[in-house]
């Protein structure tokens, strides 16, 4: 099978690897589509991921498979279920992280393994593969797994209704904060990003943008929310970026940094802050978000389209070009069609 592989920093390729071998607890899935992440991709890509990566390596995390096959004690996938976060797993001499660009791949049926009592370890990192109901589109449904980090990442902040949300950064991730603090009842949800993505943030939701390039942004923001906000999201994790929102955080509020572009070398000083503030690290946990996510999807509050160009999908022999249309910035997100026959 084909799979894009980063045979070392800054090359990639697509090359191909054996099929995954399936297990009592596996469905064989092909994989139809998968979607471009800034947060783990690129960096990967760049040789600069914080977690160590074993090269070469397949990529590819926001995955969405048709299962084909299922093995013996399989008692929650049916053949044609339309899977989230599938990827094949290490293969000969490939790693993965975590395998989703592949033409194949396998996902767990973790609820049955729990049931039958396997050791934790066998089936815990597995809880992401869920069902995307029919009437979801499997191309948009990639997005699925985006919306369950940062949905589930916000409300373990502490957010919810009435609350105030200043976003740093108009990417993917950026982007989905807006959106789900729109969702989750904030009384305005403001962003810093790029100028060129002010129009696709208002179509999430985002009440007031500001170009991070502006001269007087520190008091624009100020101007405009003079009370500060009851919670900052560092979208991107650059040095410096948290810092200098610290002055925007209401006494009481909480920030966070959730982007990893300077992973572990990012500081803030408290003086900055108007008061005390909490710093939230919560962590995410995808599978307790899948059916919020599923929900604000079925009610029309998350439209894919606004972050893939649903109607250009790259296909998976030209993925560098998807990669690079991100970098360039003339899409937030990019749609990779892995499967001939996705339909």
């Amino acid at each position: 099978m084909k799979a894009a592989i980063v045979e070392k920093p800054e090359v990639l390729v697509v090359r191909d690897i054996p099929l995954p071998e399936m297990g009592e607890y596996d469905a064989l899935c092909e994989i139809l589509w998968g979607a471009t992440c800034s947060g783990t991709d690129t960096h990967i890509i760049a040789g600069c991921f914080h977690i160590p990566v074993a090269y070469p390596t397949v990529l590819g995390h926001e995955s969405v498979g048709r299962v084909i096959e299922v093995g013996a004690r399989v008692r929650n996938f049916r053949v044609g279920d339309i899977i989230t976060r599938v990827g094949t797993p290490p293969v000969g001499e490939y790693s993965v992280n975590w395998g989703g660009f592949a033409e194949f791949g396998l996902a767990c049926d973790h609820w049955a393994a729990r049931e039958d009592d396997r050791p934790t370890e066998e089936w815990r990192g597995s809880r992401w593969n869920q069902h995307v109901p029919s009437g979801i589109d499997p191309a948009s449904a990639t997005m699925i797994i985006t919306w369950r980090e940062t949905l589930s990442y916000i409300t373990r902040m502490g957010f919810g209704a009435g609350a105030s949300l200043l976003v740093i950064g108009s990417g993917g991730n950026g982007l989905s904060f807006a959106a789900h603090g729109v969702n989750l009842g904030a009384s305005s949800v403001a962003m810093i990003g790029n100028a060129q993505r002010e129009k696709t943030a208002r179509a999430a939701g985002v009440a007031d943008y500001f170009d991070y390039k502006a001269e007087n942004l520190k008091t624009a923001i100020k101007e405009a929310y003079p009370e500060g906000f009851d919670f900052i999201i560092d979208a991107v994790g650059k040095q410096g970026l948290l810092d200098a929102a610290l002055p925007h955080a209401k006494d009481g509020g909480t920030v966070t940094i959730y982007g990893v572009d300077d992973y572990g070398s990012c500081l803030i000083n408290p003086v900055h802050a108007r008061g005390s503030f909490t710093y939230s690290d919560r962590g995410y946990d995808e599978e307790e978000a899948h059916e919020q996510v599923v929900s604000f999807i079925q009610q029309g509050k998350l439209d894919a389209g606004l972050w893939l160009d649903l109607a250009h999908p790259f296909p998976l022999e030209c993925i560098c070009d998807a990669f690079e249309a991100v970098v360039q910035r003339k899409c937030v997100k990019a749609l990779v069609q892995i499967s001939e026959n996705p339909d």
